[in-house]
């Protein structure tokens, strides 16, 4: 990924990123951001509502807007100042949803553009729109991220020493206790 510079932008530049939104999606956002309304969680609840099943957090849908943002236009090293949003559908599991930025102004002397930002979803209907405002990074940032399950092997390398600690430690603490329990004398 290659962040842009506020001179390498100009109005219309545009970028896109399409997900499919699943059960786990969902239930690991709303685990995240402790958001436990029953119609993002209960499918029983959800039901019952006139979406007939849980729907993702609106929020959850904006995100996707964030990273179009911070991995593709401006891009890495881009600070997100300001989002309006407008949540026109529902989103649910399954749902193909692509979110896309257009930069509509630039302000060069104050590094600022403005954004908007919609997501659609696989029938091409609208389910979120709005603007945001976003300040390029100053200097062209190339970064590249690390993969998730690289970091966590290196993390459980990293605790492992720890992890053997814990483990002779609960064992050595049953094995006292055993032989404290065994060492008492009884009363009749």
């Amino acid at each position: 990924m290659i962040g842009k510079t506020i001179t390498d932008l100009t109005p219309g530049d545009h970028a896109e990123l399409t997900r499919v939104v699943e059960d786990g999606d969902i239930a690991a956002f709303v685990d995240a951001v402790g958001d436990y309304n029953p119609v993002h969680s209960d499918p029983a609840y959800a039901a019952t509502t006139p979406f007939k099943a849980p729907i993702a957090p609106g929020i959850f849908t904006a995100g996707l807007i964030s990273a179009v943002i911070g991995t593709q236009l401006p891009g890495p090293g881009a600070i997100y100042l300001s989002q309006s949003l407008k949540f026109v559908k529902p989103v649910k599991s399954g749902d193909r949803i692509t979110a896309r930025v257009e930069v509509i102004e630039v302000i060069r002397d104050r590094n600022r553009i403005r954004l908007q930002t919609v997501c659609v979803n696989q029938n091409g209907e609208e389910v979120l729109s709005g603007e945001a405002w976003v300040m390029p990074s100053e200097t062209r940032v190339v970064y590249e991220p690390k993969s998730r399950t690289a970091a966590a092997g290196l993390a459980s390398l990293a605790l492992q020493p720890w992890s053997w600690a814990a483990q002779a430690a609960s064992f050595w603490g049953a094995w006292s206790l055993a032989v404290l329990s065994q060492s008492r004398p009884r009363r009749v």
